[in-house]
């Protein structure tokens, strides 16, 4: 169970790498990439990010491998800007493969369930 506070700092952490991502990384391999989510450990040390990537397999193969090797760059520049922690958290990221799922989902029940227009339309005779 995590704390309060390293709810709190995984938050901070996932703004900021985000931020880091936009402006500072010049990685070709990293596509279109999302942070869903940071967890920090209790003692603030280390950071699972979560990670979701456009595109195929492939693709988020890559973005994962450049974001591994811009890691230092990332941690730098986070005990930089995070002056409120003692450690820049160690980093280690992760595929999340959450929106590309929910987004399948999505496409499924668009194919299932029937369209909007023409129950509206239904409705109105």
């Amino acid at each position: 169970m995590t704390s309060y506070r390293a709810d709190q700092v995984g938050e901070q952490v996932r703004e900021e790498i985000m931020s880091i991502i936009r402006r500072d990384l010049k990685d070709p391999r990293i596509g279109f990439v999302s942070i869903t989510a940071v967890r920090m450990s209790p003692d603030l040390r280390q950071a699972r990010v979560r990670v979701s990537v456009l595109g195929n397999p492939d693709e988020q193969k890559a973005s994962i491998k450049g974001l591994v090797s811009a890691k230092g760059l990332i941690r730098h520049e986070l005990g930089r800007r995070l002056q409120n922690l003692k450690f820049s958290p160690e980093l280690r990221f992760e595929l999340d493969p959450s929106i590309e799922y929910s987004v399948h989902i999505s496409e499924l029940l668009k194919e299932v369930l029937p369209h909007e227009s023409n129950g509206s339309q239904e409705q109105e005779r």
